[in-house]
């Protein structure tokens, strides 16, 4: 008999996916993780990215209302495995990641823009004019 340690920070998870798990041993629930975000600030404007490998742009819906940025996806697939006859097994998978953020008032909420390469998904968010560092002034003394 082989004595395995487990460390679980959480029991919930542990105690799911052993009410979940498949009969080939594999976990019928879907844990696929909400993609990491790195945000990173400049003096012109702020940079969201949003690491997704395999997805296509298409799969992404990016939208921005009332100081709210969500972006968003829902990949929906069907997998049917049939032998002569009658249905063996049937199964639907649904991959889906909703992240909302709020945008600082300062962020020109009209020229965001975005860009996915390479499984990173990238928002520019330009900062308003008037949030923009002014250049020193030297005042001449009369």
């Amino acid at each position: 008999m082989n004595l395995v340690k487990r460390h679980h920070s959480n029991a919930l998870p542990s105690v799911m996916d052993e009410l979940f798990r498949d009969w080939n041993g594999g976990s019928q629930l879907n844990h696929r993780a909400i993609p990491p975000v790195n945000v990173f600030e400049t003096e012109r404007g702020f940079s969201v990215d949003l690491i997704a490998p395999g997805l296509k742009k298409d799969d992404f819906t990016i939208e921005v209302n009332n100081g709210l940025l969500t972006i968003s996806s829902e990949i929906s697939t069907e997998n049917t495995a049939q032998e002569e006859g009658k249905f063996t097994r049937r199964e639907f998978t649904v991959n889906a990641f909703k992240r909302t953020f709020t945008l600082p008032e300062t962020v020109n909420e009209e020229a965001i823009s975005a860009a996915y390469t390479d499984g990173i998904l990238r928002l520019s968010l330009p900062k308003k004019e008037e949030a923009l560092p002014k250049a020193k002034r030297a005042i001449e003394i009369s």
